[in-house]
């Protein structure tokens, strides 16, 4: 197909103080935000507006997703003052809606969930009253690492479907789709008010019908919260970009989503999982 991205993937990158100070304290406490190491179109956005999605247990992924731009390998060891910097940063760029994710750790016996756990409540202790949003891995189907996070109470847990399942093998190899929704539905069912969300890319080769069918998957297992982007391939040695979805694409997919009963679909070529996730938020605590 053609690689020339069309208008509406076009992004104009403001520049700045802002973005560089963003980028210095991160830096200096040895911390890294998936907006860089996952090629995010929005980076610049993002950073200029003084925020950014926080990435804990290092840079490294122990799996090999064929969409991700992460770099994959053996992880280094956990950086016992991660959580610690994680909440100075997150109190001196003032933000009110922190955004968590992470690389998948399958070396780790709890997949990462103490760490996640040990950042939430240092952020809670230096800003208590920021909006919590963590966006976990399938932590290998492990239940009791992720009744640990449940506990620690974020408002929001996210885990991203990413794609339909006939495409799992090409795209999330390592990962299984029923197990999936699995940690959604148990998010779910333990977390009482936690608002559970997930997301998936369009544009890897997928029919309207089976990203319906997700939807409805989704709504099954009581996830809240949607979001819908455009696929990008971060390089020739990634799955490539079968279609460029149409903004009317989407817009319609959004409409279809909340006819479902979710309380918030974000849907659009440059949404992303974490992007304006506070505006989302905000939109469902209006109504909630």
């Amino acid at each position: 197909m053609n690689s020339v991205h069309p208008e509406w993937l076009t992004v104009t990158a403001p520049a700045g103080e802002t973005m560089e100070e963003v980028k210095q304290l991160l830096d200096h406490g040895g911390l890294h935000a998936v907006c860089e190491s996952a090629d995010c179109p929005n980076v610049a956005e993002c950073f200029a507006r003084r925020t950014c999605t926080f990435m804990i247990l290092g840079n490294v992924c122990t799996r090999n997703c064929g969409f991700c731009a992460v770099e994959h390998g053996y992880p280094d060891d956990i950086n016992p003052r991660e959580p610690a910097e994680i909440a100075h940063a997150v109190r001196e760029l003032n933000l009110k809606h922190v955004v968590i994710t992470t690389v998948t750790r399958d070396d780790l016996q709890d997949g990462g969930a103490r760490q996640f756990v040990a950042v939430i409540r240092a952020i809670r202790e230096a800003s208590p009253r920021a909006i919590i949003e963590v966006l976990i891995s399938d932590l290998k189907g492990r239940l009791i690492p992720l009744l640990d996070i449940v506990k620690a109470k974020p408002e929001i847990i996210n885990h991203n479907m990413e794609t339909v399942p006939r495409l799992y093998k090409a795209v999330r190899p390592q990962a299984c789709y029923g197990r999936s929704l699995e940690i959604l539905q148990w998010a779910k069912q333990a977390g009482g008010r936690i608002i559970t969300k997930s997301g998936m890319m369009l544009g890897l080769g997928e029919t309207t019908e089976e990203v319906l069918g997700v939807m409805c998957d989704l709504r099954q297992v009581g996830c809240n919260v949607l979001t819908l982007g455009q696929y990008l391939s971060p390089s020739r040695n990634h799955v490539p970009v079968d279609r460029f979805v149409h903004p009317d694409e989407f817009k319609e997919l959004e409409r279809a989503g909340l006819e479902m009963g979710f309380m918030a679909v974000s849907a659009g070529p440059l949404v992303r999982s974490s992007y304006n996730a506070d505006d989302v938020y905000s939109r469902i605590s209006q109504c909630r």
